[in-house]
């Protein structure tokens, strides 16, 4: 695919369509094609087929690299919607607005790049990227190419925070107080589910299997290392394999931290070191650990409890006050509290709202890479077995040569960043 004249045929395609006033067309409730928004799904296995299809949009295409995923999905959307095998045929269909990413998360990052310049919006699934080089990528190629970004994950605006009996919101607004006093410790550890898929290892020593005629296997691979095909590295497995992704780790992670990063502030920067207590890892298969430990500048730090040895654990403690689960804390009636405060900024919680103001969503790709940073700083101090010291503004680590080559691990050919 020639991006200039790919992109050029993109313009003159935008110039010849017409928008026809909805009054023109129909009643009250009526809307006109020019006002909906179309989807299309990468990856239709488990998260793109279960939870993608109900997303905001007027599905017109799918993709996928196992036939059978794409049959199923095409049986369900029903007529009109076009299939493919191939993404960046899929991205050449001039009627997307917004592409959803449901893909291993090694594709993550080329693919939201290569949407960003086919001139779609993006919704991502989590991890935003599998490397802390592809997300600045990512935040490069959006905003240069002037597109709205959304990464799937929302506790930092909806929903009860895992564990907790509480949204984030009013935890934000005590934070924001001061009240708690500074800095702060975060411990995030069993008492709050985060040991839902902790033990999420990979399997070793994977003898070479058939492929399936129905699977193309090299398209899966993509920019990942040749390993021969074994049932355990994709789908629902790969999880368990560094060259993809990072165990509970990479899968839960940023539902955990991003809502932290957000209610500590640091939505514009990361961490200065990482400390992990855990076994040797598998060069190849995902283990699990003990411990790990970040620290901020500002001498905040939080605290991933993988065995839960502090059960008892604050999950938020000052130096002049603690909220444990179940929005229980030392603030007499601290509901009561963080109701007289006054609420954060207002965020844009509907993405749809993003693409049709083009203001960015609420999880966009610059706090969204930041939260997948404190992931991936995680992942690289694991794989190498030692803690690493963090550069938050050139995002690179200090003098550790092995650290930085995990930024931006060599794809195979014929991807490349």
């Amino acid at each position: 695919m020639e991006r200039r004249n790919f992109l050029k045929r993109s313009l003159l395609g935008a110039a010849a369509f017409t928008i026809v006033p909805r009054h023109v067309l129909g009643g009250v409730g009526y809307i006109a094609p020019s006002d909906q928004i179309t989807k299309a799904i990468i990856g239709v296995g488990g998260i793109g087929y279960n939870h993608h299809f109900e997303r905001e949009g007027r599905l017109v295409a799918v993709c996928d690299v196992d036939r059978h995923h794409l049959q199923r999905a095409l049986e369900r959307a029903g007529e009109g919607i076009h299939g493919y095998t191939d993404f960046r045929e899929l991205l050449q269909q001039k009627d997307i607005d917004v592409v959803h990413i449901a893909t291993p998360p090694h594709w993550h990052g080329l693919i939201s790049i290569m949407a960003a310049e086919a001139g779609k919006d993006i919704w991502c699934e989590k991890p935003m990227t599998r490397t802390i080089g592809e997300g600045k990528r990512v935040v490069e190629a959006v905003n240069n190419f002037g597109r709205m970004f959304r990464l799937n994950t929302w506790f930092r605006f909806k929903d009860d925070f895992y564990g907790l009996g509480t949204t984030v919101k009013p935890l934000k607004k005590v934070i924001d107080s001061g009240v708690l006093g500074w800095p702060l410790k975060v411990t995030v550890s069993g008492i709050t589910g985060y040991d839902w898929k902790f033990y999420w290892s990979g399997a070793h020593n994977l003898s070479p299997q058939a492929v399936p005629e129905y699977l193309d296997y090299n398209m899966w691979l993509g920019p990942a290392p040749y390993k021969p095909y074994n049932e355990q590295r994709v789908h629902s497995k790969f999880r368990g394999f560094w060259d993809y992704d990072g165990g509970g780790l990479g899968d839960m992670g940023q539902h955990y931290l991003d809502p932290v990063q957000y209610m500590l502030n640091k939505d514009h920067t990361s961490p200065v070191r990482v400390d992990v207590d855990a076994p040797q890892q598998h060069p190849d298969a995902v283990g699990s650990w003990r411990r790990i430990e970040y620290t901020y500048e500002d001498g905040c730090r939080i605290i991933l409890d993988g065995e839960n040895r502090d059960s008892d654990a604050a999950y938020i403690e000052g130096p002049h006050g603690k909220i444990y689960r179940g929005f229980r804390s030392t603030i007499p009636d601290i509901q009561k509290f963080a109701d007289s405060l006054p609420d954060p900024e207002p965020q844009i919680t509907s993405f749809h709202e993003s693409v049709r103001t083009r203001q960015k969503f609420a999880l966009n790709e610059i706090n969204g890479h930041r939260s997948c940073t404190v992931v991936n700083m995680g992942i690289a101090a694991l794989r190498l077995g030692r803690s690493l010291e963090f550069d938050p503004v050139k995002q690179e680590f200090i003098n550790d040569e092995g650290a930085n080559r995990l930024l931006f691990p060599e794809m195979r050919s014929p991807w490349s960043m």
